[in-house]
């Protein structure tokens, strides 16, 4: 099932990739049924809050007509920033599923580890690696195609 939920998740880094974003997808399942989504748009938007995760919990929040999401599971393309992460706490989300690590700001367990902090409020179950190569390739293409653009 979490393959399936990461396609999911796949698909909407693709939308961001269409658009010229840095390519990260994210949703939002409770009781098998997807109740979020959301692509990286900060580009598009001028706004540097508009992550993929960020863009996710505000549409589950709408659709389960609450701000917290009990019993929800985030599959993301890329591990959170510590800005996402922070969200997904104060959100509640309780189970988290990421693609692939980021080594640079990854805030899940790969540089900080927000997500399961005692002293919070709120830990997160996390699972990572789920589709990881296809999560990583999808970045992988765009910023090489983003480097060869540049270099035109």
């Amino acid at each position: 099932m979490d393959e399936l939920f990461m396609k999911e998740a796949l698909k909407e880094a693709q939308k961001a990739y269409e658009i010229n974003e840095v390519p990260i997808g994210a949703i939002i399942v409770r009781n098998g049924e997807i109740v979020g989504r959301g692509y990286n748009q900060k580009e598009t938007m001028k706004d540097a809050t508009l992550h993929a995760e960020i863009s996710a919990i505000k549409d589950a929040c709408v659709n389960l007509r609450g701000w917290r999401l009990p019993g929800c599971t985030m599959y993301v393309t890329l591990e959170p920033c510590p800005m996402c992460a922070g969200a997904l706490v104060n959100s509640r989300i309780e189970r988290l599923v990421i693609g692939a690590r980021d080594l640079k700001t990854g805030a899940c367990g790969s540089v900080l580890n927000i997500v399961q902090m005692e002293k919070l409020n709120h830990q997160i179950n996390v699972q990572f690696g789920v589709l990881e190569e296809d999560c990583s390739n999808i970045l992988k293409t765009f910023f090489a195609e983003l480097r060869i653009s540049k270099n035109k």
